[in-house]
């Protein structure tokens, strides 16, 4: 059995900004911008509402910089931003979670099983001002693993990628054709699971490591105990997926579930 944490969510290389994380331990979860247009995603920057006030994602920021539009050397701003689609994914109305990058991330997902879980973190800061970290702010429970490449025949392809409409991958999929033609992992999730409502759990610290002149995000000595990190190494500036020797029952028992949050003990300093 396996818990897979999967770096998600808008960040400051790509959205210029990051999510909020309130004094009352709400905090927002913002997808990353779509990298095309070419997508049946519905939510955009301008109609994602965040979950605290009246505001909408595009509120958080004033350019973006969708790879590889423009080779990611050109900002979208003004009206244009608004209209930009997001990449919705985790979905976790639909709970469905895809992926493509191929830094441990295809191998882990694709090595899932049913009752695993997958674990999402993302950067929040405070409004304050306070230093911002990798927080878990929800989770997927495993129901299946689907694996599509451009390998796969066409019928095949086709029958996959229309069984997982919502999922943001097949959303950007053009005719049948993968974006990129990358190797997709779709995972479709069950209860229990979900955003958390609040508080959720730090995984990094900040500091600099004996023989660096720099601070970096490092994974919380911790977490990575308890957790049972097995891979993904001890650096978080890249958002690594990390696999934990862990049943998806243990987590759960750890970190609780997700609309009765918080429970487990687990610190959100």
């Amino acid at each position: 059995m396996t818990v897979v944490l999967a770096g998600v969510g808008a960040d400051s290389t790509n959205f210029g900004a990051l999510g909020p994380l309130y004094d009352d331990g709400r905090f927002e979860y913002v997808p990353i911008p779509e990298k095309t247009r070419s997508t049946s995603e519905p939510e955009t920057l301008g109609t994602w509402k965040l979950r605290v006030g009246n505001g909408v994602a595009a509120d958080l920021t004033t350019r973006i910089t969708p790879q590889p539009v423009h080779d990611g050397t050109e900002s979208v701003t003004d009206d244009e931003l608004e209209s930009w689609p997001l990449h919705h994914d985790p979905n976790f109305e639909a709970m469905t979670y895809g992926e493509h990058r191929t830094s441990g991330y295809v191998s882990r997902l694709r090595a899932l099983e049913s009752g695993d879980v997958v674990g999402f973190y993302a950067g929040l800061r405070r409004p304050n001002g306070d230093r911002a970290h990798r927080y878990l702010i929800g989770y997927l429970t495993v129901d299946d693993v689907v694996v599509i490449g451009p390998e796969t025949p066409p019928a095949d392809r086709k029958t996959l990628l229309a069984a997982h409409s919502e999922n943001a991958h097949a959303k950007r999929a053009r005719d049948d054709t993968l974006f990129l033609e990358k190797t997709i992992v779709i995972v479709d999730g069950r209860e229990p699971g979900g955003l958390f409502n609040r508080d959720p759990i730090r995984l990094s610290d900040y500091y600099v490591k004996d023989g660096n002149e720099r601070p970096q995000y490092y994974l919380r000595e911790d977490i990575a105990a308890e957790w049972n990190v097995q891979a993904g190494g001890e650096n978080m500036m890249y958002k690594p997926a990390y696999r934990c020797d862990l049943s998806g029952s243990e987590f759960r028992k750890l970190i609780g579930i997700p609309g009765d949050r918080p429970m487990g003990g687990q610190s959100v300093a």
